[in-house]
């Protein structure tokens, strides 16, 4: 049996029409999957959204433990994951690595993470790193040690400009 095509003149009735049918379901849910992918900030912490893969909501609790808890020091987090300050890429790491998601071996600096992974963005966790500094940003809140709250590692849901740095990703995240 052949297809036919058939053209409809695109209005306001039939983009209702073909939605009630679920002919255009895939195309508009983008902003919906992503409203699912985005986690809350209360009091400092990231609330890990329900629809979250695991690694995702290891990453958030590993990052929530030293939020705001520990300081920052430069250097802070290379040498073990378990350290009484962070910089900003063993801040990552520390969410990335064994307490975390687990898609990190080892602590790395920041230029470290400039071909680290995937290139471009990531569904769930994206890495943002140039030779000075990096952040990452976890259900769609960045995890950062600068332009956040207080001292040391922290969260923020207002987003920092990304002009000159490399977005890396882990595989499937």
């Amino acid at each position: 049996m052949k297809h036919m095509q058939v053209r409809v003149p695109v209005t306001l009735g039939t983009l209702a029409f073909a939605l009630a049918l679920g002919l255009l379901a895939a195309p508009f849910t983008g902003e919906a999957d992503a409203a699912k992918r985005e986690a809350r900030l209360v009091k400092g912490q990231a609330i890990t959204p329900k629809s979250a893969p695991p690694r995702v909501e290891r990453a958030i609790e590993a990052a929530n433990r030293i939020a705001k808890g520990r300081g920052y020091c430069y250097g802070g987090g290379h040498a073990r994951w378990n350290s009484p300050c962070y910089d900003c890429s063993g801040a990552v790491s520390y969410a990335l690595g064994d307490k975390g998601a687990r898609v990190l071996r080892a602590p790395r600096p920041s230029g470290g993470f400039m071909r680290w992974k995937k290139p471009g963005k990531g569904r769930w966790i994206t890495v943002y790193a140039n030779h000075g500094h990096m952040y990452a940003v976890i259900a769609g809140l960045r995890f950062d040690t600068s332009m956040t709250p207080g001292k040391g590692p922290g969260w923020s849901d207002e987003m920092r400009g990304k002009r000159g740095y490399r977005e890396r990703h882990p595989k499937s995240l």
